[in-house]
């Protein structure tokens, strides 16, 4: 379990979409390079968690970024203070190619990123392959792993990554688990949110459960191994 300085917190977290009230009261915190697991059923909130630390909702409360308090900044002011976003919905740019798409996840903002062109290649392979290919006809698991390449061509600190596994086969799943892993090495917070419970608990140094919009359980991967009522009443169908 990490021990490192509280990366990011929220405080008392409420967000809004429009008049609905969606998230009330979240609190939570990210160590420095730590992965923490996000979890819940569909409708929890988990996402809008994320969309709120990325500026993109309204929100209530206090959202602190490495002792700064980020939150009603906007989206790119987010991204420029180091904290990266993958989103479900992927969101590549179809008619661009592999290396286009990842050109356009540079900021130029530091003199030298962790991470190069070689980097992505190397971890993925099969984006080598197809780097001059139009990321449209990609297929899912190749646009999953464009689109989490091309967050991290920003060189972010804090990653936040929605659903990367949806929909992918196990050996991709697996090459995203190693992933994940390896940004940890590289010294990189992840705030994974997730449906897959063996993926989640296999990589994470803590989990949190979300449920009725709020946070209902934090701890260890081992700890919500051994609480089956949290299990049974949060996060199985």
């Amino acid at each position: 379990m990490s021990t490192g300085n509280v990366a990011l917190e929220t405080k008392e977290l409420q967000a809004f979409y429009g008049k609905s009230h969606i998230l009330q009261g979240v609190n939570v915190n990210i160590r420095e390079g730590e992965i923490v697991a996000l979890l819940g059923r569909n409708g929890a909130g988990r996402s809008t968690l994320a969309k709120a630390i990325m500026g993109m909702v309204d929100t209530k409360g206090e959202i602190v970024w490495r002792g700064k308090n980020i939150a009603g900044l906007k989206a790119y002011e987010v991204a420029h203070l180091g904290i990266g976003y993958v989103p479900e919905s992927r969101d590549i740019f179809p008619k661009l190619t592999v290396h286009q798409n990842l050109m356009l996840g540079e900021k130029g903002t530091k003199a030298k990123s962790r991470w190069s062109f070689e980097d992505m290649y190397k971890m993925f392979p099969r984006l080598k392959e197809r780097q001059h290919t139009e990321a449209g006809v990609l297929s899912g698991g190749e646009q999953q792993m464009l689109t989490l390449c091309r967050t991290l061509m920003g060189d972010p600190d804090l990653i936040l990554i929605d659903e990367p596994t949806e929909g992918l086969a196990p050996a991709i799943v697996q090459l995203v688990a190693e992933y994940l892993r390896e940004l940890k090495r590289r010294g990189i917070c992840v705030v994974l949110i997730e449906q897959k419970l063996a993926i989640a608990l296999q990589i994470s140094d803590r989990v949190y459960v979300m449920g009725d919009r709020r946070i209902v359980f934090e701890g260890t991967p081992a700890e919500l191994k051994s609480d089956s009522n949290v299990r049974k009443e949060w996060l199985e169908v």
